[in-house]
């Protein structure tokens, strides 16, 4: 989805919150961005902000009232704000009867979480929902009143893993003034209970050096992931050092795609390009390990006098991309890329790409991880991805 086709109105929002949904967490969402706007509605009846001292004011605040409420994402439990000393008595506008502010907090929502949580695409709607102006500070502290449940999220204890996915992607964000390349480290799982996949992490800083890796591997680990039977990946040096640290017992399976990617950098000519991709598929494409090291041997000498450079990167890297056959066939297909990161990094960048520049490390991670809550539910409540006996589930 780019920026042209993102959705204006209310009712285009709606109907795509509605088609898409937000997962179980959608709820806990919505009572945090209603106790937030009566919290605004609030200070603009008294006429000051708490603690504020002002010549003229409309009374104090005093607490607040537990309420439930129905809405069509269920019941809320809302706190309402109360007030003393009034002039004339507060009463919220959001729980009028009628639909208009639910569908308000739903269009709300979806533009925190479709339009990558911008302030000023998320200042509008806000407005419908409150029925006054709303500054962007104020949509901003709505949008980081989310970080408690994201950060719970993101520390959750985690099931035991039979197989292990990783990669990084990068975004542009702000940092002292200067734009700057935030890489974007993502966990993917399958857990060894029900063959089901589950997003793990997620984490964001200005580099994809070892320590970050580390740090974020070291993390999953003591949130109980176990040893998985095998970890899939790229082989960026600073990842390959933090697993050797980290993980150095579990079967490290290079990504074939990336080899293949990598592969193109050697190859002398153009024309060349295609016909070493169709003889490195066929390498992969083998029966088994014996059969892969044949054609490898075979595509080694028959490149070591045309394009030597291509032959000595092929005998010193391919093998890394061969350890895959050490598991069962019907495995095989689903466990030798780390294809199901890059399609999740489309996702995100989908989301990201509205945005653009994110004005900080922790904005970049509030949506990237708003992004993949919700992709996450859908998968854990969705079809098995992986069998335990190794017969893999239609998706």
């Amino acid at each position: 989805m780019d920026e042209h086709n993102i959705p204006t109105t209310s009712e285009d929002l709606i109907n795509m919150l509605l088609s898409e949904g937000l997962g179980e967490g959608l709820p806990k969402v919505a009572e945090i961005i209603l106790n937030a706007a009566m919290l605004i509605e609030r200070t603009r009846h008294i006429g000051a902000a708490p603690y504020q001292r002002v010549e003229h004011r409309n009374g104090h605040s005093n607490g607040f009232k537990p309420r439930s409420f129905h809405t069509a994402l269920g019941e809320l439990s809302l706190a309402i704000p109360q007030v003393r000393g009034s002039d004339s008595p507060f009463k919220t506008s959001l729980l009028e009867k009628g639909s208009r502010s639910d569908r308000a907090l739903k269009a709300a929502i979806a533009t925190i979480y479709i339009q990558g949580i911008s302030t000023r695409r998320v200042t509008k709607v806000m407005e419908e929902l409150c029925g006054f102006e709303v500054s962007s500070t104020q949509v901003s502290n709505l949008c980081a009143a989310l970080d408690p449940e994201f950060e719970k999220w993101r520390k959750r204890p985690l099931p035991d893993i039979s197989h292990l996915f990783i990669d990084a992607t990068y975004h542009t964000v702000r940092i002292n003034g200067s734009v700057r390349d935030c890489a974007t480290l993502i966990a993917i799982g399958i857990r060894r209970d029900n063959g089901k996949r589950s997003i793990l992490g997620v984490s964001c800083a200005l580099s994809e050096a070892e320590v970050h890796w580390r740090s974020f591997l070291s993390d999953l680990k003591e949130r109980g992931i176990g040893l998985p039977d095998s970890i899939t990946s790229d082989a960026h040096e600073g990842l390959r050092a933090a697993l050797r640290a980290t993980f150095n017992s579990c079967p490290w399976l290079r990504c074939q795609f990336h080899l293949q990617q990598n592969a193109q950098a050697y190859v002398p000519t153009k024309d060349l390009k295609q016909t070493v991709a169709s003889e490195i598929s066929r390498i992969f494409d083998a029966e088994d390990r014996a059969e892969a090291d044949a054609k490898l041997s075979k595509f080694v000498k028959t490149y070591e006098k045309s394009a030597p450079q291509l032959a000595s990167w092929a005998e010193r890297n391919i093998p890394e991309g061969l350890s895959v056959f050490n598991f069962p066939k019907t495995d095989r297909k689903r466990l030798r890329t780390s294809n199901m990161c890059e399609t999740l990094n489309s996702q995100i960048k989908r989301r990201t790409r509205v945005v653009g520049l994110f004005p900080s490390e922790s904005s970049l991670l509030r949506l990237v991880t708003g992004v993949l809550m919700e992709i996450s539910d859908e998968w854990e409540t969705g079809k098995i991805y992986l069998r335990p006996n190794g017969q893999k589930s239609s998706q």
